[in-house]
């Protein structure tokens, strides 16, 4: 089906759940206003990034109110959102939630967690476990977290698993200016977005934090990727933006008539060959 998607670039502040939440649950309103289907946040939307040790005191369990209250929204527009998860066993997750229709449709827990350069997140974070695409009044979709979208298994898994949408929350920072002067790390992102909808025949739906945290300056540019990996729509770089843009159901039809390779996609051969590959590697 067509729907409207919005992608929420906000400046969430680091460590203030309170005012985190406010900001969202004005964004999502917003949204409704707007007529949109689908709103689209940031990773760690609702505690902001470089958190280290504020991680024990910004988390928060799935039965939180903060998260009852997004769940009432989510009967009139369907919410992709980022936050620190608390489990019941005492470990922190950098978590993704896909709430709609009142319900947690979808749990998705950060695999890849980066520890280089400027990011540590291993120090305090548990990792995920698993990829899995997910059932949406939208079609078959898959979450993923920043990171976990330059591990080009995890966009595969969730093709092979039926997603015709990826919706990736970003935290990425500025990097690495180029000879015109463009951030190396927008170009890098922006190539990625465009390769993973391209070869897999799929929507991507991209949306990336700014403001400023410990000097570190978060970019911007959201955007909405066609199956055919041109994007449709982009947001402003380096300012909070509201994105609103429309998915067109067809798009994703025509290309998946016009370049079959989900199709044509031999599953067995690949797990046949990683086997073998992992039977040498533990040789």
């Amino acid at each position: 089906m067509d729907f409207t998607v919005a992608l929420a670039q906000i400046k969430p502040k680091l460590g203030c759940v309170a005012d985190n939440c406010l900001m969202v649950r004005q964004a999502v309103e917003r949204g409704i206003d707007e007529k949109a289907d689908l709103v689209v946040f940031p990773e760690l939307a609702l505690t902001g990034y470089f958190l280290k040790d504020l991680v024990p005191d910004v988390a928060l369990r799935l039965d939180a109110p903060e998260i009852n209250a997004l769940r009432e929204l989510s009967r009139h527009i369907s919410i992709a959102v980022g936050l620190v998860e608390a489990s019941a066993d005492y470990r922190f997750f950098n978590t993704s939630l896909y709430l709609e229709g009142g319900e947690v449709r979808h749990v998705h827990r950060k695999v890849y967690l980066p520890t280089y350069g400027l990011f540590d997140e291993q120090r305090y974070l548990a990792r995920g476990e698993h990829f899995r695409a997910f059932d949406s009044r939208f079609g078959r979709m898959g979450l993923l977290i920043c990171e976990d979208m330059w591990h080009l298994s995890a966009p595969y898994i969730l093709a092979m698993d039926g997603a015709t949408t990826v919706i990736c929350l970003s935290s990425s920072p500025g990097r690495g200016l180029t000879e015109d002067d463009s951030l190396g790390s927008t170009i890098a992102w922006q190539k990625l977005t465009s390769a993973t909808a391209m070869f897999f025949n799929c929507r991507v739906l991209y949306c990336n934090r700014v403001g400023y945290e410990d000097g570190v300056n978060f970019w911007g540019g959201s955007e909405v990727v066609a199956p055919s990996g041109a994007v449709t729509s982009r947001a402003r770089m380096l300012e909070e933006d509201f994105l609103v843009a429309g998915v067109d159901e067809g798009a994703l039809r025509r290309e998946r008539i016009f370049s079959p390779m989900m199709r044509d996609e031999r599953l067995s051969i690949t797990l046949n060959e990683l086997r073998r590959i992992e039977r040498e590697r533990g040789r």
